[in-house]
């Protein structure tokens, strides 16, 4: 089924053009109305990523495309057209991003409701698996499967796979223990939406955990205006009486571990580089 025969059949429009809009994702006209229709990339993505926007938006705090429908292999969203970002929407979004997370999740690890427990970020398969703690959650599921996919690449040697696995090992000293928050779970840059309203997300992995975590992510890949965004985010947290800890910056090489691992194991090269580096940075 193409993206035309998705829309028609799932939301019920009769479709009027059809426009690539790069990857996997199609912008869909019927009428006035413009639509995305994304075509999962794995099993359960559809369903994972319908749960992470319902999930992320029923507070109101941040905005997110409105799911119309999906299927085991499409998802149909509300589209939401581009523009410039700006300094006051950025601080705006920080405030509110501090706010969602303060919504908390049933776990770390959690799924969304209505999600699956096999989930996926970007083209990579990720799990969300309830778990007792934050360090358990985060060596389990997010840190050693892609290390062990590295190291069977032959991207690491046997002593760098150590310094991951150490590191592993007193995570539980390194993180500041905090309640399960309410993640995005992937917001690099490319998933902060800047629109004529303010800032949106998209694109989610959501999930329960660190809220250092979304923060460590806006700092991987060059969001704009990101002093801004995280100015906005401190004063949210103080607003809601839940400042973030003392040395969270220094935490951000542990955080972004992850999302480089992963990238590591999907893309190679560079990303595995980045990886060693943070784990090696994380602090003592």
């Amino acid at each position: 089924m193409n993206a035309r025969d998705a829309v028609e059949r799932l939301y019920g429009r009769q479709v009027t053009g059809v426009r690539h809009w790069g990857g996997s994702i199609f912008l869909v006209s019927s009428g006035n109305e413009t639509v995305v229709a994304k075509q999962g990339v794995g099993p359960g993505a559809t369903t994972a990523e319908a749960a992470g926007l319902r999930w992320l938006g029923e507070s109101g705090d941040v905005s997110v495309p409105r799911v119309h429908a999906h299927d085991d292999e499409w998802l149909i969203m509300q589209y939401v057209p581009p523009t410039s970002p700006t300094a006051e929407a950025a601080e705006t979004f920080g405030r509110n991003l501090a706010r969602l997370h303060l919504r908390g999740a049933e776990g770390f690890g959690s799924p969304p409701p209505g999600g699956p427990v096999d989930a996926w970020m970007g083209v990579a398969p990720m799990r969300n698996e309830t778990c007792p703690d934050w360090p358990s959650f985060y060596a389990q599921h997010r840190i050693l499967p892609y290390l062990r996919e590295c190291a069977d690449q032959k991207l690491f040697s046997a002593d760098e796979v150590e310094v991951f696995e150490k590191l592993c090992g007193r995570l539980k000293e390194v993180a500041e223990p905090e309640p399960p928050a309410r993640l995005h779970g992937d917001a690099w840059s490319g998933n902060v939406h800047w629109a004529r309203d303010g800032v949106w997300l998209i694109d989610p992995a959501a999930h329960g955990g660190h809220r250092e975590g979304d923060l460590a992510m806006l700092q991987l890949f060059g969001t704009s205006q990101l002093s801004h965004i995280l100015g906005g985010y401190a004063e949210g947290a103080q607003d809601e009486g839940a400042p973030l800890a003392a040395g969270w910056q220094d935490r951000v090489p542990v955080h972004q571990l992850f999302p480089l691992l992963m990238h590591a194991a999907v893309f190679g090269g560079g990303y595995a580089r980045q990886a060693l580096m943070a784990a090696r940075a994380a602090p003592r």
